[in-house]
């Protein structure tokens, strides 16, 4: 006997005691328990989804650009011979020129993204 099911001992059955499974027991289950959304389910998953963007990670997307750029002009201003120090001051200049002016806003789609 295994778990409570078959025969206590096979002796006298006929049989070797092997016990199978029945597959064409159907078992109530999965498809008769259908979870339909409310209207309130569905507008928290709504609100969910179109959250704003973090801040934090828009500032740092900027300031990225801004080193990029920084390190364009500098590639630049030594390709054309200026020293180590002139080329310091004219990055650092544009640097915070880009840093002031960078605080306009930049084009976002319908869900606060980035364009």
């Amino acid at each position: 006997m295994y778990n409570g099911i078959g025969l206590t001992t096979p002796r006298g059955s006929g049989t070797n005691g092997h016990v199978q499974r029945n597959v064409a027991f159907v078992r109530p289950g999965k498809k008769d328990n259908i979870n339909y959304r409310t209207e309130d389910d569905l507008a928290k998953l709504d609100a969910q989804s179109n959250r704003q963007p973090n801040q934090g990670i828009l500032d740092h997307e900027r300031k990225r650009k801004i080193e990029v750029k920084c390190a364009e002009l500098e590639e630049v201003l030594e390709s054309q011979g200026l020293s180590q120090d002139e080329v310091r001051a004219k990055v650092e200049l544009y640097r915070t020129k880009l840093m002031d002016h960078g605080t306009m806003e930049l084009p976002k789609d319908e869900f606060g993204r980035l364009l």
